[in-house]
């Protein structure tokens, strides 16, 4: 016992030791900034080429230009820690050379074991290359539907309009709908009463729709006529050219507008709206 506390005290007095064991210190601490410092400039250089130059682009180019620049952060991001993993090891003596000799074939079994991983990252890429959808679409999925938030290698996060977020890998996303890309159409149909004079009625909504002013209507609304009719009512359908994506706001809006016209001419009205949120 004596000779065991007479060794650790002989340890501990040589200096040189001690020496080697703050410069590897120092060392790792400074690969750990160093490499926290490279992945700032780089997102930032990433910022300034690529997303600071969207407002400059057509609608096409700023969607794919913005999915590529998050893309690529994220990739530079996981080579930086992975570089940055790589000179820890050798700091606390690992053999670079033969780990790395034998990350290829370790490297080709995780691979026959990991081919929905693989399946995932070209998936990824074949959106984005294919310009399926980019960061900020709202698109549907299979039964998922919400805005992308996320292309990621592997997944893509979807927040959906009441605030869930879906996180899909990219080979389970095969069927798409996206509601980003065309102008959409707000559809409403307003049931009056069948002995209502319907030259009238069109006339009192194409009037009241004429008078309306929002960002998202492109196209002044248009009465098309009568959709429908029953023994007790007639169905007279209105559209409107909105945004993508903006139809849900704009149909409440010609819902409110049509259905206090209608009021103050004294008319009972059933006013159905086509466009279903979410």
């Amino acid at each position: 016992m004596g000779k065991m506390y007479n060794s650790f005290v002989e340890w501990l007095n040589k200096n040189w030791e001690w020496e080697l064991i703050g410069l590897s210190a120092i060392r790792i601490a400074a690969i750990l900034v160093i490499g926290r410092l490279v992945i700032w400039l780089l997102h930032k250089t990433i910022n300034r080429i690529v997303l600071d130059n969207v407002g400059k682009r057509t609608l096409s180019q700023a969607r794919r230009m913005t999915t590529v620049g998050k893309l690529l952060k994220n990739v530079t991001t996981y080579i930086i820690y992975f570089i940055t993993f790589m000179l820890l090891l050798s700091e606390f003596g690992v053999n670079l050379g033969p780990l790395l000799a034998g990350a290829g074939v370790v490297g080709l079994a995780i691979g026959f074991g990991a081919q929905s991983l693989v399946k995932d990252i070209l998936t990824g890429f074949f959106i984005i290359l294919e310009d399926q959808f980019a960061v900020g679409d709202v698109i549907q999925t299979g039964k998922f539907k919400g805005t992308v938030e996320v292309i990621g290698l592997r997944t893509t996060r979807i927040v959906s309009w009441t605030g869930e977020v879906h996180i899909l890998p990219n080979s389970m996303i095969q069927d798409v709908t996206n509601f980003s890309i065309h102008n959409s159409l707000a559809v409403v149909d307003v049931a009056v009463p069948f002995a209502t004079d319907v030259n009238s009625a069109m006339e009192w909504i194409q009037v009241t729709v004429n008078s309306l002013h929002h960002e998202n209507i492109i196209q002044p609304p248009k009465v098309l006529g009568v959709q429908s009719i029953t023994a007790a009512d007639m169905v007279i359908r209105v559209i409107a050219e909105c945004r993508p994506n903006s139809q849900s706001a704009v149909s409440r809006l010609l819902y409110k507008e049509i259905q206090e016209m209608l009021l103050s001419k004294s008319v009972s009205s059933s006013i159905k709206n086509e466009i279903q949120e979410g």
